[in-house]
């Protein structure tokens, strides 16, 4: 394994998952930041709410853009442990951005992404659980709080590696922590679905 090289490209991952495309697109292309418009997120759907399909479609691509590049990178130097290391550290970087003063998003796109480059028939299996769950409720929310509860429990059932799992638990993990106040609001009945305008 190639752990002389892994340390740094954990540190690079961290610094790629911190990249705000979200608050970028909305700056750079419409002027707006979107953490003080809608949800206050910068993820995807919050981009898509405000600014609307394209600036959103620009933002997903570079959320998981970045989260695959990770995996690779990883993948590269230490195989499936250097894949975990650099895809949890892009977690984190998307998170807990450095550029945002560790502000960030809710870790989907990022964490797509990580599974995606990593963990093929995984996302094959949470995909199209989300698009059920959303397309029946309207709620974006929702089908990411599941996915991200099952990613493990469906690495586990397909048998992937024990550094995929924790992968899995690790990404999932994050976004159930970024998602702790969705949760609350749809507990609530408050959660914005899919489709409503932004404040």
């Amino acid at each position: 394994m190639g752990w002389g090289r892994l340390v740094p490209l954990v540190i690079l991952s961290y610094f790629l998952g911190s990249i705000p495309f979200g608050y970028m697109v909305g700056k750079f292309w419409k002027g707006v930041d979107v953490r003080r418009r809608g949800s206050g997120n910068i993820g995807a759907t919050n981009v898509l709410r405000v600014l609307g399909p394209g600036p959103a479609l620009v933002v997903l691509a570079g959320d998981v853009g970045k989260g695959a590049l990770s995996v690779y990178l990883g993948q590269g130097a230490a195989g499936t442990v250097g894949a975990a290391a650099c895809g949890i550290a892009a977690a984190v970087g998307g998170a807990w951005s450095v550029f945002l003063r560790f502000g960030g998003g809710k870790g989907m796109g990022v964490g797509s992404g990580i599974v995606l480059a990593s963990m093929p028939l995984v996302a094959l299996v949470l995909a199209p659980i989300w698009v059920v769950l959303v397309a029946l409720t309207r709620y974006v929310s929702l089908g990411s709080v599941v996915i991200s509860a099952l990613a493990p429990l469906v690495a586990c059932a397909l048998g992937v590696s024990g550094e995929y799992i924790l992968l899995a638990a690790a990404v999932g993990g994050i976004a159930l922590v970024k998602h702790s106040s969705n949760i609350k609001r749809l507990i609530a009945g408050q959660e914005r679905k899919l489709g409503e305008p932004a404040d």
